[in-house]
């Protein structure tokens, strides 16, 4: 059995060794493969999870799961890890395991962006957002401050420099804080803040942070809504130009099964979906009831807030987001797609009800007092570090501390790593559940004389979401109804019905009422069940052979006596 860790970070040759041992490990579970190749070379690793001996997984509703797109968003990698390793050491003894892997399958992707998680994890670590394709420049840049862990000590803090003219002073009732000074106030002890590092070309006036060589976003590359530069920052050349998204993109696009997305980042605690450039209103009704009936049991699983990107989670009140995953695999895909921000510092301090971006522009001291009081007694003040004094090679002498971000923020300080995700495995779990099932109902011969037959096939979906999964789906023509096709025997042939039929799809649960008043339009008794017919002219009998399939809800196998 592999031997994993919940509580360390891996990098790319550990974690591809240990993809390989539960391929090896669990071969009737995992089967392993490449989606391509990254900008470095280095293999996008993708695991197949069922139960192979049940069927094929394309033969079998899935959902995808993926980490790790942004650099430094490490612990993505270990939830899907988590998942990956709870689906093979539970299935047999947990129900919703065994039956989940029996009858459907997983798609899981731990770490899209490997070059740039392999940089984040570094023993000397460089952060930058994604990518670490040169974009939208080949060259260098020349002046500016670059982060850097300045004294050795393994932290990348801040630096404090005190400035008459500085828009930050000590707060009075615990110095290690800043806060904002007063518009008008003066003749206090003032400071600017700036990242620890060092300032290429410094004149000795002007500091400004500079611009990384390695400006993509992978997470804005994607098809839907996507937006060159000038109107979304890290866009790409072209959508999916980059070799990581084009991979996730191609495969996903051929595997029509996929019904459900979860991307994992950080950070915030939150779970959000699409739309990111829409309103709610713009989503079909049945959608987006869905989306607010399923994200809420992550809430209940998960214990993050369920919400909408359009509508809570802009970095700007008149910015929109363009090109992300999430929304391609909805809008263009007709996916459930969610993207889960693992960890929220706020929430470990016991901040509630707090705007997820607007926070960090506006929030009371009470909060940092709240998240001091965490890193001292929690993180032993690993989290946040009281200023000392630095001789800084261009600017002499400045302070170091302030907030690890590594450690305490980026993703949880690896003793808290395997509590915050454990939960979000019983969601994805629960979230494939949902998805539709194909079954058999029934398979009828009735004998017309003259050695001709009518043959019925009646199949149902025993799934909570119907067929097609989504109203978006219909809409862009992603699925097919539920085909039928009828196998004769020798000396046989077809009177009425044509040998492969399709047979519409079928309803599920989701939208089933909270209670049967009468009021609400109820659902059509069996919209669930469709039936296939035949007319069979076969003078000598023999056994018919029966398939039905479905690209999102399985497929289905019987035969059949003619007597």
């Amino acid at each position: 059995m592999p031997e994993i860790h919940f509580d360390r970070y891996y990098r790319y040759d550990e974690l591809t060794d240990l993809l390989h041992a539960f391929a090896q490990e669990y071969p009737q579970l995992v089967q392993l493969e490449s989606l391509g190749q990254s900008y470095e070379g280095r293999d996008i690793w993708l695991a197949t999870v069922t139960n192979f001996e049940t069927g094929p997984a394309a033969e079998k509703p899935a959902l995808w799961t993926d980490g790790n797109i942004h650099a430094s968003e490490v612990s993505p990698s270990s939830a899907c890890l988590y998942l990956l390793n709870k689906l093979v050491t539970t299935y047999g003894n947990d129900e919703n395991s065994t039956r989940c892997l029996d009858t459907r399958a997983f798609y899981i992707c731990p770490r899209v962006n490997p070059d740039g998680a392999e940089w984040a994890l570094a023993d000397v670590p460089k952060i930058i957002r994604s990518s670490t394709r040169p974009y939208p420049y080949d060259e260098d840049p020349i002046d500016g401050l670059v982060q850097e862990d300045m004294d050795g000590d393994g932290r990348m803090l801040y630096m404090r420099i005190p400035d008459p003219n500085g828009p930050w002073k000590a707060y009075p009732e615990d110095p290690r804080l800043l806060i904002r000074r007063d518009p008008i106030e003066t003749d206090g002890e003032y400071y600017r803040l700036f990242p620890e590092g060092r300032i290429e070309n410094y004149d000795g006036k002007h500091i400004f942070r500079q611009k990384a060589k390695e400006g993509l976003d992978l997470n804005r590359n994607f098809p839907g809504e996507w937006r060159g530069e000038g109107e979304q920052a890290g866009a790409g050349f072209y959508p999916v130009s980059e070799p990581e998204t084009r991979a996730t993109v191609d495969f996903i696009a051929r595997h029509a099964n996929i019904i459900g997305g979860i991307t994992f980042h950080t950070w915030s605690g939150v779970i959000l979906r699409p739309y990111d450039m829409k309103s709610d209103e713009a989503m079909p009704a049945e959608d987006l009831w869905a989306f607010k009936k399923i994200g809420n049991k992550g809430t209940d699983l998960i214990g993050y807030p369920n919400i909408s990107v359009y509508h809570d989670f802009r970095y700007h009140p008149k910015q929109v987001i363009s090109g992300a995953f999430d929304e391609w695999l909805y809008d263009q895909r007709g996916v459930f797609s969610w993207t889960v921000e693992i960890w929220s510092p706020q929430q470990q301090a016991g901040i509630e009800d707090y705007k997820f971006i607007e926070w960090f522009r506006e929030h009371p001291i009470e909060d940092d007092l709240k998240l001091l009081k965490w890193s001292d007694e929690v993180l032993d003040g690993k989290g946040y570090i009281d200023w000392y004094e630095f001789d800084h090679p261009q600017l002499g002498k400045v302070e170091l501390g302030g907030w690890d971000m590594s450690y305490s923020w980026r993703n949880p300080p690896p003793q808290f790593l395997e509590k915050e995700i454990a939960p979000m495995a019983d969601w994805a779990i629960w979230h494939l559940l949902i998805s539709p099932r194909l079954e058999l109902f029934d398979v009828s011969v009735s004998p017309l004389g003259g050695g001709t037959y009518q043959v019925e096939l009646t199949v149902q979906n025993t799934g909570w979401l119907p067929s097609y999964g989504s109203k978006k789906a219909l809409e862009r023509k992603i699925v097919r109804g539920v085909v039928c096709e009828i196998e004769l025997p020798e000396d046989a042939n077809l009177k009425t019905g044509q040998s492969r039929q399709d047979i519409g799809q079928l309803e599920g649960r989701s939208t089933t009422p909270s209670a049967a008043t009468p009021w609400w339009a109820m659902p059509m008794d069996t919209a669930d069940r469709a039936t296939a017919t035949w007319v069979v002219q076969a003078p000598n009998g023999g056994k018919v052979k029966l398939i039905a399939h479905h690209q999102r809800a399985g497929t289905i196998r019987t035969e059949i006596e003619l007597d």
